[in-house]
């Protein structure tokens, strides 16, 4: 499944990387290129946290 969303988001990071306009930029697109990812783990740990309490 990662790799099919993967497939669909193929962003060049390297270009936007090197068309920047400052420092500003390259941390913006770094933290936009991880926040999805990091968002999907505390989504599903908090489902696993709340199934696992439900189950008790």
């Amino acid at each position: 499944m990662i790799l099919f969303i993967a497939l669909l988001q193929q962003v060049d990071l390297e270009e936007k990387i090197n068309s920047a306009p400052d420092k500003g930029y390259e941390i913006g697109v770094f933290i936009g290129s991880m926040l999805p990812f990091f968002i999907l783990v505390l989504l599903a740990y908090l489902m696993y946290r709340y199934n696992k309490k439900r189950n008790q």
